[in-house]
Order: structure tokens, then C-alpha cells, then sequence
């Protein structure tokens, strides 16, 4: 089965609330990803209005045509 990504809700600071294919439901929070990161191109997203721009896509979490994205079964994992 190929697991993809229905619908994602901001919920306040980096947590999004997303729902899957299967009918999953996952809260993931990214603050530690974010705050970890050593990447500038990554550490942007720190700024909450460009962290809640993400849209989903083909079934993936995705900010600004790809530059940030996860990989779909780890969300579904709930690990990021």
C-alpha cells in the first residue's frame, strides 16, 4: 500500500496535524529538526509565517516546491 499525505493542519509554534491515506492521524512537531539544523536553507523555516506556508503535494509535505520535505513513512512513523 502506498501511504501518502490527506490533509496537514497547522496547530501553533512547528507542530502539524496530519492525516494519511490510511486514515492515520499523526501531531508531528519539527522545533528540534528545525533547531538542530545546520543547514541555512533549513534553519529559515524558523520563521513561523514561512514554516506555515508548507503545502502538500502528489501526497508529500512540502515547503517552497520542494526545498524543505520529509519522507512521507517517517511522518506516518510519527520520527522525523
Amino acid at each position: 500500500m502506498v501511504i501518502s499525505i490527506e490533509r496537514a493542519d497547522y496547530k501553533g509554534d512547528y507542530n502539524i496535524a496530519l492525516r494519511f491515506s490510511d486514515g492515520i492521524e499523526r501531531n508531528i512537531d519539527f522545533s528540534n529538526f528545525l533547531l538542530q539544523a545546520k543547514n541555512p536553507m533549513t534553519k529559515k523555516y524558523l520563521d513561523k509565517e514561512l514554516f506555515k506556508s508548507f503545502t502538500i503535494k502528489h501526497g508529500d509535505l512540502i515547503w517552497n516546491d520542494y526545498e524543505l520535505c520529509f519522507p512521507v513513512w517517517d511522518l506516518h512513523e510519527g520520527r522525523i
